[in-house]
């Protein structure tokens, strides 16, 4: 079982597909983010709460969402630490696993219907981060280059 973050800017039904989702899959879920007729919140604020937990140890991963979700995945991407990938499609999410080793799941709360939900956190999941020397070497790199601009 992993701790899993999770954020949105607003509530929609998407949040209660990926928290309903999580918890059928034997994940704990702690969610960032406004309840069902709360008033939306500022998506930097709820993504930084969320992925903050992964940078700092306290989750194993983050799924955040925000309309489109490309702003989540920008905030995300401001931590470091953080590889944030916005994913419409499982075979992107499986990549992002792979080649990216990504710890943080961005969607779409337009785009992002339930079917192809359940199919992306199924490769989400499914999928080990590679660890063959071309792929250490890529990470590394990503590394330096979080290094240079602190």
């Amino acid at each position: 079982m992993a701790r899993i973050a999770v954020s949105c800017d607003e509530h929609g039904h998407l949040v209660d597909v990926v928290l309903r989702e999580l918890e059928a899959r034997g994940h704990e879920a702690v969610y960032f983010g406004p309840k069902a007729g709360e008033d939306p919140q500022d998506w930097p604020l709820v993504t930084h709460k969320a992925v903050t937990m992964v940078a700092e140890g306290e989750a194993d991963e983050a799924i955040v969402m925000c309309w489109t979700g490309t702003g989540c995945a920008i905030a995300a991407n401001k931590v470091p630490g953080i590889r944030a990938a916005l994913c419409q499609d499982a075979e992107t999410a499986k990549g992002a696993r792979t080649w990216n080793h990504a710890n943080v799941l961005a969607l779409s709360m337009r785009a992002t219907p339930e079917a192809i939900t359940k199919e992306i956190l199924d490769l989400w999941f499914a999928t080990p981060f590679s660890e063959d020397e071309w792929n250490a070497l890529q990470m590394e790199r990503l590394r330096a280059l979080e290094s240079t601009l602190r």
